[in-house]
């Protein structure tokens, strides 16, 4: 079976969006459901999805394990996976893990840019690793079935949770460093250690982590997919677009700065630029899928390969995991 997942979406979510993704063929997507919430408002944004669950039943249902993966492709509807960008909502009380997954969360981020409670972000000067409560919570994660993100961390700290973590993590968002220096993309080490604990890397297509930014190309895309596949193995690389599409730009500036701040501090490669930044012209929502799948075969990728790139090799982490 042939299977399509972008492993990470946050826009601003309408039935306009939802048909997108079904135009896309997706059968799967990792939704960012908060990302400086605590747990009572986690609540709440599940209660939206609820909504969103109800008005839009021909098109989305909550997914909670691989089996929803298939179920979606049979039934010609999208699988919505929830995940948090940020470990606010478990506050200070590991006993939240299980509540939270029990409300459908399967992914989460250790961090979001910056020291949490639970390990160091990519923006901090200085990466002191995964925390006491950061390892507690890894087995906890484990245990219930959370997937360890740690697309926002730093380097320290992801290599200390891939080696606490008894189940393969994902970085569910982010570049190569090769490519591209952005802070939140991964060196090669990193990428091979990841590897070869089996973890994923979603590729991004948000356009900070990208080469050129706005401009990049979809070739220069496809040679990164490429040269990141001879140094991770090619089974160990999946979509995870970090689509932020319908958005008014005040959010960006709220997901960056969060209640912990009161200046704009817009981040890596958006200096001066306070707004969203355009999607490359060929991947403007989710149906540039299809641009994807023919520069990957462009380049030299066979149908496997790509079909593993596209959705396949997410489908077998969800195996695993979920």
């Amino acid at each position: 079976m042939k299977f399509r997942i972008d492993n990470l979406q946050y826009c601003n979510w309408s039935r306009d969006i939802f048909q997108i993704n079904r135009e896309a063929n997706l059968d799967a997507v990792h939704v960012t459901i908060v990302y400086h919430e605590d747990f009572d408002e986690f609540i709440q944004r599940t209660k939206e999805w609820n909504k969103f669950f109800e008005e839009n039943s021909d098109l989305i249902f909550l997914g909670k394990n691989f089996d929803d993966i298939e179920k979606a492709n049979k039934e010609k509807k999208t699988a919505i996976f929830f995940g948090f960008q940020n470990c606010s909502p478990i506050e200070d009380n590991i006993a939240l893990v299980e509540k939270v997954h029990q409300h459908g969360c399967r992914f989460m981020q250790l961090t979001y840019n910056n020291q949490s409670l639970l390990a160091t972000g990519c923006y901090e000067k200085n990466d002191s690793g995964v925390t006491n409560f950061g390892r507690e919570t890894i087995k906890e994660m484990n245990r219930v079935g959370i997937v360890i993100d740690m697309s926002h961390s730093a380097e320290k700290s992801t290599f200390d949770a891939i080696d606490i973590s008894e189940k393969p993590i994902a970085i569910t968002h982010a570049n190569p460093l090769f490519w591209h220096k952005a802070l939140r993309n991964k060196s090669n080490e990193l990428l091979k250690i990841l590897a070869g604990s089996g973890g994923m890397l979603g590729l991004s297509l948000y356009p900070h982590h990208l080469k050129n930014g706005s401009n990049c190309t979809l070739e220069s895309f496809c040679e990164m997919t490429a040269k990141t596949a001879e140094i991770m193995g090619v089974q160990n690389i999946g979509i995870g677009s970090d689509l932020c599409i319908n958005h008014p730009d005040s959010v960006v500036e709220w997901m960056r700065n969060g209640t912990w701040s009161k200046s704009k501090k817009f981040g890596e490669g958006s200096q001066n630029k306070p707004g969203f930044p355009n999607q490359p012209d060929w991947f403007l929502d989710a149906r540039g899928f299809d641009n994807i799948e023919k520069g990957l075969k462009k380049i030299g990728f066979n149908e496997d390969e790509v079909g593993g790139i596209l959705g396949n090799n997410w489908y077998n982490f969800y195996k695993k995991i979920l």
